[in-house]
């Protein structure tokens, strides 16, 4: 995972999330002096220093810097502070420590994957081979092997080497050595596929030997070229070349040879993945040819959590969903630990339509199979959270008070404890406490175990402070948990599990009132639907057999087909929202709820 505040699913990267949260908010509580005051550097010990701030109001903010490996405990205008290796401190007042880069009590998330949608059924897939370019075929030529990447000018990631020679020896047989400065490639000879390489991180530069069997007369040799990114910084950028240098048959050097070039892929060029109707589109074939278009419709799933392509059937190519790129895969290649780097890949939410989205994957390689493609949803499955009473207290329980006086008046409450927070994303809640412990628990968020010291209420206090709830705090404190073993510093972990919330129709609350007017001389009412769940409701229709009303009714509102009524037009009444209208009639209608859609993401 990478170190953004969001991941690519545009969901909070915990712990990095909330770690930069309280890292700006006590940042932002010293900005008056970080602006307008005078920095003044106190050297605190060998590897420790203060960088202090002072304005002339008398404000003062201070940050306290440990650039050595071991804990050190420093004097600061005659106060103690502990600082931890390769930390920094923020006093916002020069007093009181807000923030502590080398503890933060911020919360651990889990995330899951759970499949929603399968591409399973070979006859839904469709397939396009591309053509394979041949001198013939091309109108950019050249007597030299020309640079990849000044030749396609940033139009494609491909560029395709094309020459044609005489065979007139009887030997078929013969070797084509390839040496190419990067990133693959992939040889084709008469239109066959004869090999493919690529280079690697640290060298994108290779050579590619493949033996051939070559036809006596004319044949077609044709060189596809792949970039994989480009360097955007360092020296010498427009120094550099990528592609072809050198290519010979059985030791006959053809580098300066009758070149033709095609900058990109025919399909490419063609945009087929917005408009498929430019090529003739084949059933989805049990052989898997290299470069190959496929392509099929989907429904987009229901909800609003994100989601993504599971492409672990597939090696290197391209996704478009309709017409629009969501990025280059390259399944095939793996880490050194032998598993690829991603097989995950997103699909914005905005892309999408409700139904008839097309996709369409062009694929380099064989051994594939597209019909093990998936649709998957990304959630957050679980939230940990692991604070000791050595940790410092939420930056935003701070009381920032300015005086008529020139001393900065930043205090704290002396109340405040060192506080566990969980958070569900939304319209999820916490149904479970997977492990909850208040003493001194071994291990973190990804393994843990109790210790020596363990309150036997520690599921019972979280529980009751968090189950059913999106977010809880829980403080750090005896007076929580008791006291399970004096002298000894406390930690609370607890690890708690996400979940939609199980909502149905009886979350929907009818009610009415009289309003004390009068329309046509019938009294008026108000009735109110409230929705009691955090996931909202989609179509909710009442009973409403027989009810008139002389106040005429907004039909977006409520529209009736016989002895149903429809709410709002079938559209959502959101999580803990109310919807409300009037009708005026002698009596009040017993409207009854008869069924309503959760979408709860």
């Amino acid at each position: 995972m990478n170190e953004a505040p969001l991941d690519e699913y545009g969901m909070p990267n915990e712990p990095k999330y909330s770690h930069l949260k309280e890292l700006h908010a006590a940042v932002k509580l010293s900005i008056s002096p970080l602006l307008a005051g005078e920095q003044t550097v106190v050297n605190l010990g060998q590897f420790q220093t203060a960088y202090v701030y002072k304005a002339k109001s008398g404000e003062c903010a201070a940050f306290l810097v440990n650039n050595g490996s071991k804990d050190a405990t420093v004097q600061f205008q005659n106060s103690p502070y502990q600082l931890y290796p390769k930390s920094i401190s923020i006093l916002p007042d020069c007093k009181s420590e807000a923030f502590n880069t080398g503890k933060v009590s911020a919360q651990h998330a889990t995330r899951s994957w759970t499949l929603t949608q399968k591409f399973d059924s070979p006859q839904n897939w469709q397939e396009y081979n591309e053509a394979i370019p041949t001198y013939d075929n091309t109108s950019l030529r050249q007597n030299i092997i020309v640079d990849q990447m000044r030749t396609t000018n940033d139009l494609s990631d491909y560029l395709w080497y094309t020459f044609s020679f005489q065979h007139d020896s009887p030997d078929p047989k013969s070797t084509l050595n390839v040496q190419t400065r990067g990133h693959v490639l992939h040889s084709f000879v008469n239109g066959v596929l004869v090999g493919s390489e690529h280079g690697a991180h640290r060298n994108a530069g290779f050579a590619l030997d493949s033996k051939v069997t070559l036809n006596k007369g004319i044949n077609h040799v044709s060189l596809l070229s792949a970039t994989v990114g480009l360097p955007d910084n360092g020296a010498y950028l427009e120094r550099r070349d990528y592609g072809l240098h050198s290519v010979k048959i059985d030791g006959k050097d053809f580098s300066t040879y009758a070149w033709g070039y095609q900058v990109g892929l025919s399909g490419e060029n063609l945009q087929i993945y917005s408009d498929t109707s430019k090529v003739q589109w084949n059933r989805l074939s049990s052989t898997k040819h290299p470069m190959t278009w496929y392509k099929t419709l989907s429904d987009a799933p229901a909800g609003n959590d994100p989601v993504a392509l599971n492409l672990g059937s597939m090696g290197k190519g391209e996704v478009w969903i309709n017409g629009q790129s969501i990025g280059r895969y390259r399944v095939s290649f793996h880490t050194p630990k032998g598993t690829p780097s991603q097989i995950w890949y997103h699909v914005p939410r905005s892309f999408l339509k409700p139904t008839g989205n097309l996709l369409v994957l062009t694929e380099e390689e064989t051994g594939v199979d597209p019909i093990k493609i998936s649709l998957d949803r990304i959630s957050v499955a679980k939230v940990c959270a692991l604070v000791s009473e050595t940790h410092l207290h939420p930056v935003s329980t701070w009381m920032h008070q300015r005086t008529s006086g020139n001393l900065n008046n930043t205090r704290q409450n002396p109340g405040r404890k060192p506080t566990a927070k969980l958070s569900c994303p939304p319209n999820s809640y916490i149904s479970k406490i997977l492990y909850a412990s208040y003493g001194n628990p071994s291990g973190d968020c990804k393994t843990y175990a109790a210790g020596s010291c363990h309150s036997e209420d520690s599921t019972a206090v979280v529980q009751k402070a968090c189950l059913g709830k999106r977010r809880c705090s829980v403080s750090v404190s005896n007076e929580k948990f008791g006291d399970p073993c004096p002298r000894i510093s406390k930690t609370l972990l607890v690890d708690a599990q996400c979940d939609c919330q199980p909502c149905t129709e009886k979350n929907l609350v009818i009610s009415q009132s009289p309003t004390g007017k009068l329309v046509q001389n019938k009294p008026e009412w108000s009735l109110t639907i409230t929705n009691n769940c955090i996931c909202i409701q989609l179509n909710v229709k009442l009973s409403c057999d027989g009810f008139q009303s002389v106040e005429n009714i907004d039909s977006s509102v409520l529209s009736k087909s016989g002895s149903v009524c429809l709410v709002k037009g079938g559209q959502p009444i959101y999580g803990n929202s109310k919807l409300s209208f009037t009708y005026a009639s002698a009596t009040s209608f017993p409207f009854k709820l008869l069924s309503s859609q959760v979408a709860c993401s």
